[in-house]
């Protein structure tokens, strides 16, 4: 937040523990020695501290990881501010289909 000044709030999402192992079943890799967390987390869920792991997010299928991501972002988002937004995506793309097609009928090219 400091770096780029732009947010107010920021907000870690993650997968728990629960749903790495069970929930997904995701494989544990090795973990990377020097993280200050590891500690904690291993004496929390009954880990070796000397033998750090982790579980890859990315190990997910791409659309639960995706459904993951929009439920996470879902209450954030402002409906009428989005609404607003499709609205004026959609008016852009048929003004533009519009301009290929008077483009094409004028004997320009659209390749």
């Amino acid at each position: 937040m400091a770096r780029t000044a732009c947010w107010s709030h920021t907000e870690r999402v993650l997968l728990t523990y629960d749903q790495a192992v069970h929930d997904y079943e995701l494989p544990a890799t090795e973990g990377k020695r020097g993280d200050p967390r590891w500690p904690a987390f291993a004496r929390r869920h009954g880990f070796p501290v000397e033998h750090p792991v982790q579980w890859e997010v990315e190990a997910l299928e791409p659309d639960e990881l995706r459904r993951l991501v929009l439920d996470a972002v879902d209450p954030y988002i402002d409906r009428e501010v989005l609404a607003r937004q499709i609205a004026r995506q959609e008016d852009q793309r048929r003004a533009l289909a519009s301009f290929v097609r008077g483009w094409d009928a004028a004997g320009g090219t659209s390749s």
